[in-house]
């Protein structure tokens, strides 16, 4: 007759595959490494948004005791489409012992400083493509070790010494800032990152809120696409003599901006001399874009989302286009010398979004804003507000973009 139990052979694979299960998201090699921890414990760590602002200021900082600590990785999630700025910074020693993992370029780049070594090396592809990326960094020995998606993208040698080496036996690390002056740098950046951050460890442990850190971080469970967005009341300022200078003949001035979305009534921007006047504006009401200034009539155009809106400034017109639809509003004599001397004033002005104590219910996202053809550097800012997303905004304008964590 024939046995309808299984062979002997069989039967212990299949007992010892089980045994296995359980540890399978622990296994630290290769494929593993890249396809189980985008799986594994969604829940072991919040989701937090890496900037606090326009600062550098970190928002969590983190102290470990050498003699306390077994494991010299760490390992995280981490999405963006900010090409620029600081992921996390650890040191001994600020002045003679630290490390620094951050984006330029869009590239993974690592800074180190000790007495082994003090180098700038950037490695693996470009990571601002908003997709989450897992990443480890690991010192082995004398070396430093960098994991982007499974792979290994860097490998240090003779860079660092071992832990009983230290002067210091306390190590801190900082997310998302720095804990010293950015032109300390080996080679400086901006240190705001636009990013969120989850599924990290550190040396083991997992980070916590500094309770310094800004209480308005913003929500990194909503659905994201490459932007740049101003929540109600949200601001940036520039000078005028830091964007693009008017061409001088013949003269005129150019900005470009393009509306993802749009809500509420306020100020999309100004050209002003004084924070309590502007010469030119441009604002959201009524689900239309309204031009006024002090020398002319205003022009209004229905919001269009996804074309370009281009504000021009000549000596003796102000022309409003977007798509086929064109407003031009005349500038009378009395008026052009103003426009022109307004870049001749340091004190002058572009505001992006509400005005100085205005009361605005605007919300807006753009895909971006140029000045002379020039893109700006919403992270350059002479100013701005705190929950500005410099390089990204919510899918949809609903509740769930409100900017709290």
């Amino acid at each position: 007759m024939e046995s309808r139990s299984p062979p002997a052979t069989l039967y212990w694979l299949l007992l010892l595959l089980l045994l296995l299960l359980p540890l399978l998201p622990h296994i630290h090699q290769g494929w593993a490494l890249g396809h189980t921890l985008s799986t594994e414990r969604s829940q072991d760590s919040p989701t937090r948004y890496l900037s606090s602002g326009p600062g550098q200021e970190p928002v969590a900082v983190m102290t470990f005791d050498f003699t306390k600590t077994t494991k010299t990785s760490s390992s995280f999630e981490f999405r963006t489409w900010d090409p620029e700025g600081v992921i996390f910074y650890g040191d001994t020693n600020a002045e003679e012992d630290w490390l620094m993992l951050g984006l330029r370029d869009g590239r993974l780049e690592i800074q180190l400083h000790n007495r082994w070594a003090q180098l700038t090396v950037g490695a693996g592809p470009r990571v601002d493509d908003g997709r989450w990326h897992q990443v480890e960094v690991k010192t082995a020995g004398d070396s430093v070790l960098l994991w982007v998606d499974g792979d290994e993208m860097l490998r240090l040698r003779q860079v660092y010494g071992s832990w009983a080496d230290k002067p210091q036996l306390l190590m801190r690390i900082a997310l998302g800032g720095l804990l010293f002056p950015a032109s300390k740098l080996l080679l400086p950046l901006v240190p705001a990152l636009d990013g969120c951050l989850r599924r990290d460890s550190w040396l083991g442990q997992q980070a916590q809120p500094s309770a310094s850190a800004s209480a308005s971080l913003r929500n990194c469970n909503v659905e994201l696409q490459p932007g740049l967005f101003f929540p109600p009341g949200a601001r940036a300022e520039f000078s005028l003599q830091d964007i693009p200078q008017p061409h001088v003949e013949p003269w005129a001035f150019s900005l470009d901006l393009e509306l993802k979305l749009a809500a509420g009534s306020g100020h999309l921007l100004a050209l002003s001399a004084r924070e309590n006047s502007s010469w030119l504006s441009l604002h959201l009401q009524d689900q239309k874009v309204v031009l006024t200034s002090g020398a002319g009539p205003r022009l209004e155009l229905p919001v269009a989302l996804g074309l370009p809106l281009q504000l021009k400034l000549a000596t003796s017109t102000v022309i409003l286009k977007q798509g086929l639809k064109t407003e031009v509003s005349a500038v009378p004599p009395e008026g052009r010398g103003p426009l022109s001397e307004l870049w001749a004033q340091p004190q002058s002005r572009l505001f992006i979004g509400a005005l100085p104590g205005e009361d605005s219910s605007a919300s807006f996202c753009l895909d971006g804003l140029w000045a002379q053809g020039q893109k700006l550097d919403m992270d350059r800012a002479l100013s701005r507000s705190q929950n500005i997303w410099t390089h990204s905004c919510p899918q949809s304008s609903s509740n769930d973009t409100d900017i709290s964590n």
